[in-house]
């Protein structure tokens, strides 16, 4: 039975249904940090053992194997050594120096991945924010949204759905590293970012990786969006189709966020507007609060 050295430290986070733990250690003077994946076993959520879903379970082993992100244009992958054996997969990566990327310029390389080819492998990613609305669904919706001064404005944006992923599948679909946040854009190596946790890197419509980047960062919409068309290549989309893409995925992104956040608070005594000021729920309602011009946008 595999099992983790005695040495290696466990690193919080870095979860998620297929992770049975991440470890960091040190040879060498060098940091290292290890992700153990196992297999989906019986009864565990079917899209697991679907390379075209986002969850799928070993996208992060065959993206390292393939070398298919080594040398892409904007964002590259570090070296990762991949071991495997009868129970799962095992991920050993040199830990990756924080370059204090700022908002700007990540969002200018994710425009230039964009522009990538990442070849004719099975197991991208695609359809992610629709599979993500989709889970949403299955918990039933916004409920607690619904609770909220928000209740109506929520309301629409969500009935608007169908609409609004036809949308995103009429804009031109490019490559994407489908969790853009901080810690997975932590490195820079030359003119690129050092990026790492591939495991949703897949197509997507053109702008989705800006509109979930735009959580993060601390620039305005416009200057991100004016950062990222500085760097798609000619003829891959126009400024309106950027802004449509990254707008949809900021809106059910931040929308979805608040959720949870309220749905978790909720389950303690006292009344929810009490707890919009807890920590585990204040960032995630002043984001709202900040994108709410993106979310007038597209009340049509």
């Amino acid at each position: 039975m595999w099992q983790p050295e005695a040495a290696w430290e466990p690193v919080p986070g870095g979860t998620g249904p297929s992770t049975v733990g991440v470890w960091r250690y040190e040879s060498g003077g060098r940091g290292y940090v290890v992700k153990r994946l196992e297999p989906p076993r019986p009864g565990d959520p079917h899209e697991l053992a679907d390379p075209h879903h986002s969850a799928y379970w070993r996208r992060a082993a065959d993206v390292a194997r393939s070398g298919a992100v080594t040398d892409t244009p904007g964002l590259r992958a570090p070296h990762v050594e991949v071991q495997e054996d009868a129970e799962g997969v095992t991920l050993v990566q040199p830990e990756v120096d924080a370059a204090s990327n700022g908002g700007l310029f990540v969002a200018h390389n994710l425009a230039r991945f964009a522009g990538a080819d990442l070849g004719d492998v099975p197991w991208l990613a695609g359809d992610q924010l629709r599979q993500r609305l989709a889970r949403t669904e299955r918990l039933g919706g916004w409920p607690t949204l619904a609770r909220t001064t928000v209740a109506d404005l929520a309301f629409r944006i969500w009935e608007r759905r169908p609409v609004l992923m036809a949308a995103l599948d009429a804009l031109p679909q490019v490559p994407q590293h489908g969790d853009p946040v901080p810690d997975n854009l932590r490195g820079r190596l030359g003119d690129d970012v050092l990026a790492i946790d591939w495991s949703t890197v897949g197509t997507g419509p053109v702008g989705a990786d800006l509109g979930y980047w735009a959580l993060s960062a601390r620039e305005e919409y416009d200057p991100l969006v004016d950062a990222y068309c500085g760097g798609l290549p000619p003829g891959v989309a126009d400024r309106e189709q950027v802004l449509l893409g990254a707008r949809i995925t900021t809106v059910y992104t931040v929308l979805s966020r608040a959720e949870w956040a309220l749905a978790r608070a909720a389950m303690g005594e006292g009344a929810l507007a009490g707890k919009y000021r807890h920590p585990a729920v204040a960032p995630h309602l002043r984001a709202l609060q900040r994108h709410f011009p993106q979310i007038e946008s597209l009340l049509g």
